[in-house]
């Protein structure tokens, strides 16, 4: 039994995509694949539910591992086990049954019993790595900082999109009142936010546009 039988094709597939990927991080070539690692921002309706979006993906985290490693060894652990688990299924059937599974019905129950495989491997891995400093920054840290109002005019009860820069430098768009009723916050200015309530800051204006902090 080889892995290049017809009923074998899809483990042979993954195992050829493994080392590819195994070459191009050799050669310099990972580069193509940072899109695979990037953030993926969720738009999530938490007031609805607050919970259930978080226990959807802690459950896929718990279970399959993703999110605990980076993308890349999470796919390299993923393809290794469907590979390995394919291959000696296949070869148990023959030795047991005297026929292997169709390919396709191999793929899928492989693939199946991969998934959890690979989160019982990436728990202890992600422990060995090296953990990135999270850049993410709690809302109320934007207090006290310097929002340009961008679009509008904004009065009260009437906020208008801001963008603020946080101390790492990423630019966030939030929604600006003027602190005081009877200001109002024209488009292109400079405002300090001096508070929060809820999703909404609340911004001063500078008496000398010199002391704003761009």
């Amino acid at each position: 039994m080889t892995l290049l039988e017809a009923y074998n094709l899809p483990f042979a597939a993954a195992a050829i995509l493994l080392v590819f990927i195994a070459l191009a991080q050799v050669i310099g070539m990972g580069d193509m694949f940072e899109g695979a690692d990037a953030d993926i921002d969720l738009d999530v309706d938490i007031e609805a539910d607050p919970t259930a979006a978080g226990g959807f993906f802690d459950a896929l985290q718990t279970v399959f591992g993703i999110g605990r490693v980076p993308f890349l060894i999470w796919l390299s652990v993923l393809l290794f086990t469907f590979t390995v688990i394919g291959v000696v299924g296949q070869q148990v059937l023959v030795s047991t049954l005297g026929a292997p599974f169709p390919a396709w019905l191999a793929a899928i129950g492989a693939g199946a019993a991969a998934l959890p495989v690979t989160g019982a491997l990436t728990r202890p891995l992600a422990r060995l790595l090296p953990q990135d400093e999270s850049s993410a920054v709690g809302l109320d840290s934007l207090v006290r900082r310097d929002a340009e109002i961008q679009l509008g005019e904004a009065t009260a009860g009437s906020p208008a999109r801001s963008k603020v820069i946080d101390r790492h430098g990423h630019p966030h768009f939030v929604m600006v009142e003027p602190n005081d009723p009877e200001a109002t916050l024209k488009q292109g200015e400079t405002v300090m936010l001096v508070r929060r309530e809820g999703q909404t800051f609340f911004g001063v204006q500078y008496e000398n546009p010199m002391l704003s902090l761009r």
